[in-house]
């Protein structure tokens, strides 16, 4: 045995250190004075799967509760490449320097093969994190719609008690994830690409009819004669659908993350939305509805979750699969069979014939 090795020998490992735990008031108090550090802890103690965790940070949240509500909330989505990174950096660096604190909650997909995710956004927008006036929360979209994390609401609750007065919440890219966007904002951007028709974009009707605003972004370089001729199609098309809010034009414009032209257009567009809504009373309807919506899709999550959890119904399902899967029995029919059998569902309840 060398030297070395006699050294090491019989020494303790030293466990890693760990900070201390943090209580309720703790969290409450920190969060309240704008303290990044504690508020990046809370978002993570309200990300936990633990139940203690849950227990703990649903607590937090219920004492944050009346510090809420005061900021403008805003979803911005967009296929990727269209430079949603790039833009909200530009974007989140002109509101900071008209004086506005700022929260962007990102949501990074998650491998549905290995189940990590990048979490590169403060990497994305290195300029924008280390500005003490703005706050970056890259989330892994998990299992959850569309790629929104789960906790996406709660997690703009706490940046509103920490006195962030805008926040902007970034989806993944186009699909079921802008529905769900549209359920926790007041206001939708959606970012398109110059050149590229709506079938390459993956843009559908309906994410153009959730849209308060549609910008053309890339609009420079070589890109500037393309993304005219995109914005001067979607000014067409707007005029043919329902606005996502009543009483309200859908802005279309151009606009360049890079070069940041458009951007104090985009803000002053979302200021009128706001001065003529907000006193009307129409956020916060919007916002009550939105809670309702939050309220039904907890109730139905967790009555997901507790299904599959319960013991009877792991017994039967791999049984129950097979036999679907063979061709002894419709999904239709093996599905009644699994809930009849938890007195879940009856044809007593339900006429409709199989």
């Amino acid at each position: 045995m060398d030297q070395a090795e006699n050294n090491t020998e019989g020494a303790e490992t030293k466990p890693p250190h760990r900070r201390p735990a943090l209580s309720p008031d703790e969290y409450v108090a920190g969060v309240l004075a704008g303290d990044r550090a504690t508020l990046a802890r809370a978002i993570t103690l309200i990300e936990s799967t633990s139940r203690p965790h849950e227990v703990q940070g649903q607590e937090v949240l219920q004492r944050l509760l009346p510090h809420t509500g005061k900021a403008e909330r805003i979803g911005i989505t967009g296929v990727p490449g269209v430079g949603k990174s790039t833009f909200i950096e530009s974007f989140g660096s002109f509101l900071v320097e008209q004086g506005r604190r700022v929260a962007v909650l990102t949501i990074d997909p998650t491998s549905k093969r290995s189940g990590g995710s990048i979490l590169g956004d403060k990497t994305r927008m290195e300029r924008l994190s280390r500005n003490p006036q703005a706050f970056i929360r890259p989330s892994a979209a998990g299992q959850s719609l569309g790629g929104v994390a789960r906790r996406t609401r709660e997690t703009l609750l706490l940046c509103e008690a920490a006195g962030f007065d805008t926040v902007l919440v970034e989806t993944v890219g186009v699909g079921q994830s802008e529905t769900v966007l549209r359920s926790m904002v007041d206001f939708f951007l959606l970012l398109l690409l110059p050149g590229a028709g709506d079938e390459l974009q993956g843009i559908k009707k309906g994410i153009i009819e959730m849209a308060d605003a549609v910008l053309i972004n890339k609009a420079d370089g070589e890109n500037r004669l393309r993304a005219e001729q995109a914005r001067a199609e979607q000014r067409n098309a707007v005029h043919c659908l329902q606005p996502s809010t009543p009483g309200w034009t859908t802005e279309v414009g151009l606009c360049s993350g890079l070069t940041g032209e458009g951007i104090p257009e985009i803000w002053n567009i979302i200021q009128q939305y706001f001065s003529r809504f907000r006193p009307a009373g129409i956020i916060d309807k919007r916002r009550q509805q939105q809670s309702l919506e939050w309220f039904s899709s907890l109730i139905e999550d967790e009555l997901l979750r507790r299904f599959y959890r319960d013991p009877h119904v792991q017994e039967r399902l791999a049984a129950l699969r097979q036999q679907v899967l063979q061709a002894e029995t419709t999904p239709v029919r093996a599905s009644r069979d699994l809930l009849e059998s938890l007195n879940l569902f009856t044809r007593k309840t339900d006429p409709t014939p199989q």
